[in-house]
């Protein structure tokens, strides 16, 4: 009977080690897969990272945000693999960190999410990855291109490009969604357009992209915010095209997000 338990016991323990194993496999491909176009997916934390064709060694960075609901995943899409494949060595590694439902990236009660992009995701992503650390831009759709104008103002010089896809940009509080921010007090801080209005110096320096469908209904913001760079002499590159504030819009314009952050960091 000892022989019998002891051949058991081993049996179940050399079980247990192989179903381990088996789980740590079935881990390692979901933290890291390769899309038909040469692209590596891997993770980082909470962020997922997207490695072009080649590896990232020396490359410069794209941080991409993005939107209220949508999760880091929700950027994982053909069109921008497919865009990344196009530009070949002039691709970015693009990091696309999570901000929860609707932290929209900026310090407030209950996490700092702006610190949160430039103190931990972007210093780990370039330590692991060895990507080119001046040559660094910010964007993001909706909420997060409400975010990467307002981490980009608030860290002048650190981003060499900063785009806003169909950013959430609102007047004032009162035009404001319901959990954007936490009171009146957090949006004045956070304001992109009266900061355009007020402090322009601090976007100097960082190219600036803002498009939006002609039926985004976020378009009295964005106006607002491409007028106030004006008013001060931003540079600023519009895009109208049609469309509304959905997927089918964003997917549709990959290729054009690519084709700009690659130039701007080549020109960094």
């Amino acid at each position: 009977m000892t022989g019998r338990t002891s051949w058991r016991r081993r049996a179940i323990a050399l079980l247990a080690v192989l179903v381990a194993a088996a789980a740590l496999v079935s881990v390692v491909r979901a933290l890291t897969t390769t899309d038909r176009h040469g692209a590596r997916v891997e993770r980082l934390g909470r962020s997922y990272v997207v490695v072009p064709q080649g590896g990232a060694r020396g490359r410069p960075m794209l941080v991409f945000l993005h939107g209220r609901g949508g999760g880091p995943r929700s950027n994982l899409v053909e069109e921008m693999f497919a865009a990344l494949a196009r530009e070949g060595k002039r691709a970015p590694l693009v990091v696309l960190p999570d901000g929860g439902d609707h932290g929209y990236w900026h310090d407030r009660a209950g996490r700092a999410w702006g610190r949160y992009v430039v103190d931990t995701v972007v210093p780990r992503a370039l330590r692991r990855w060895h990507a080119d650390a001046r040559r660094v831009a910010i964007g993001g759709i909706s909420m997060g291109g409400f975010g990467a104008l307002d981490i980009a103002r608030l860290h002048p010089g650190r981003f060499c490009a900063a785009g806003a896809h169909s950013p959430a940009l609102w007047r004032t509080g009162g035009e404001t969604a319901p959990g954007a921010f936490d009171d009146a007090d957090d949006f004045a801080r956070h304001d992109v357009i009266g900061a355009m209005e007020r402090t322009p110096r601090a976007f100097g320096g960082t190219r600036l992209w803002l498009d939006a469908g002609t039926s985004d209904p976020f378009d009295p913001g964005d106006r607002a915010f491409a007028a106030a760079a004006r008013r001060s002499g931003v540079p600023l590159r519009v895009h109208r095209w049609p469309g509304g504030h959905e997927g089918a819009y964003w997917r549709a314009h990959w290729g054009a997000y690519v084709r700009f952050y690659a130039a701007a960091l080549a020109a960094c």
